[in-house]
């Protein structure tokens, strides 16, 4: 299945991640073979599957940080590793120490400068940019009215806005977040679920997201990549999510359907995790436009 690449007027040209025929392992173990994949410009993209699929692995060898056994990927036109200075990454939450003083608006800081050694002046021509950008992009997720808190005293979602912020202070041109909606509540997902895609449209970033529930983001979604034991399977939402491609890419029976309103509802997707834990089975209902 392919979608389409997009770019701005005027802007560069191809798609912001291409993967083909791509294999992946990881101490000796074969994740994924022969990944297809195009997200272009400007869209909204998630890498779904189960635990231990190896999402995260991929976003490794989008980053650079792993080869890939097999293939090729390449990243806003390049070879991976190469372009991360346009990318905005956002990594896997650790969370953050309760005494932890540092405010909201030093951690967004941190994103332009924090790879320096030292203390940025406080004053100069460079200084006031550095603030009037981080202004901007703290009144875009709109946290401005909570960055002077310590992070620590941050709710969840706060935190997360201000961490989107961080990602998005060096105008990146590619979003690259692994997992930013675990361990938030639903309406804080949902809040940031349509943060993102506010963020999308308004400055004409694509969005590569890890998701391991596709509920939140679904209705934003332009490309859904899916890695599961039964192989890979990309493509836009409706033609990927269906009763016969999820049951015969997870090998065992789920049902798709389309409600009245115009919701899908997946039920008996399994939900496995990595080696050493149980799994069990759930069933999702999202709006697709």
């Amino acid at each position: 299945m392919t979608t389409t690449t997009t770019a701005a007027p005027g802007g560069p040209a191809g798609p912001a991640i291409e993967l083909r025929a791509l294999s992946a392992s990881v101490a000796g173990r074969t994740l994924y073979q022969d990944v297809n994949a195009t997200i272009g410009r400007g869209q909204f993209a998630a890498i779904l599957g189960p635990n231990g699929a190896g999402k995260s692995t991929l976003v490794r060898i989008l980053l650079g940080q792993l080869a890939p056994a097999a293939g090729t990927a390449q990243v806003l036109g390049a070879s991976p590793g190469t372009a991360n200075l346009r990318i905005g990454y956002l990594p896997q939450r650790r969370g953050f120490d309760p005494s932890l003083r540092i405010r909201g608006v030093d951690l967004v800081r941190l994103g332009l400068d924090g790879h320096r050694w030292g203390v940025p002046l406080p004053w100069g021509a460079g200084a006031r940019r550095a603030a009037a950008r981080v202004a901007e992009v703290l009144d875009l997720v709109g946290a401005a009215h909570y960055a002077q808190r310590p992070i620590s005293e941050c709710s969840g979602g706060e935190q997360q806005r201000l961490l989107i912020a961080q990602a998005l202070i060096r105008e990146p041109e590619l979003l690259l977040l692994d997992e930013p909606l675990d361990s938030l509540d639903l309406p804080h997902q949902a809040g940031i679920a349509a943060l993102l895609d506010r963020v999308r449209r308004e400055r004409q970033v694509a969005i590569a997201m890890v998701a391991h529930d596709i509920n939140p983001i679904l209705p934003y979604l332009d490309y859904a990549l899916y890695l599961a034991p039964g192989g890979s399977l990309g493509g836009p939402p409706r033609e990927v999510i269906t009763t016969e491609s999820l049951s015969a890419l997870f090998r065992t029976n789920i049902e798709v359907l389309t409600a009245a309103d115009g919701r899908l509802l997946v039920l008996g997707q399994p939900d496995a995790p990595a080696e050493g834990h149980g799994h069990h089975q759930h069933a999702e209902t999202a709006d697709v436009d």
